[in-house]
C-alpha cells in the first residue's frame, strides 16, 4: 500500500504553476497523479507526445482550447481527458489560480517539465 500526502509529493515547476507528483513510474502503479496548480492569468502551449492525460478541476476556472480552436470552460466538476496526445492550450482565468488532479499514463518520471515556447511543445 502507498500512502503519501501532498506534502510529501515531488514538486516540480513546470513555467506556469507547480505539480505535485503524488505517484510516479518507481511506485509501480504504471500511471502517475498530480495535483497541479495552474497560476492565474497564464495561458501554456503543451502537448503530451508519450503519455495520455486526465485532468479534473477542483478550484478555479478556466480553458482548455483545442488546435483547432474549440474552447471548454473549466470549472470545479469538469473534467477533461487528452485521448489523442492532443496538443492544446491550458488558460487559467486572471481571477486566480486553477487547481486539477491529473491522471498520466504511462507514469512519469518524476522530473518531466514543459516547454511553454509556442514553437516547441513539451516532450514528454
Amino acid at each position: 500500500m502507498i500512502v503519501r500526502t501532498l506534502s510529501e509529493a515531488k514538486t516540480v515547476d513546470w513555467g506556469n504553476g507547480v505539480s505535485r507528483r503524488l505517484l510516479l513510474d518507481a511506485d509501480g502503479m504504471g500511471y502517475t497523479v498530480t495535483d497541479t496548480i495552474v497560476a492565474a492569468g497564464t495561458k501554456s502551449n503543451l502537448q503530451y507526445r508519450n503519455h495520455l492525460e486526465a485532468c479534473y478541476c477542483i478550484d478555479g476556472e478556466g480553458e482548455v482550447i483545442d488546435m483547432a480552436g474549440n474552447s471548454f470552460r473549466l470549472t470545479p466538476g469538469t473534467l477533461y481527458a487528452l485521448d489523442q496526445n492532443d496538443a492544446h492550450y491550458l488558460v487559467a482565468s486572471p481571477a486566480g489560480d486553477m487547481r486539477l488532479v491529473c491522471v498520466f499514463s504511462p507514469a512519469l518520471r518524476g522530473d518531466e517539465r514543459h516547454s511553454l515556447d509556442a514553437a516547441a511543445f513539451s516532450q514528454y
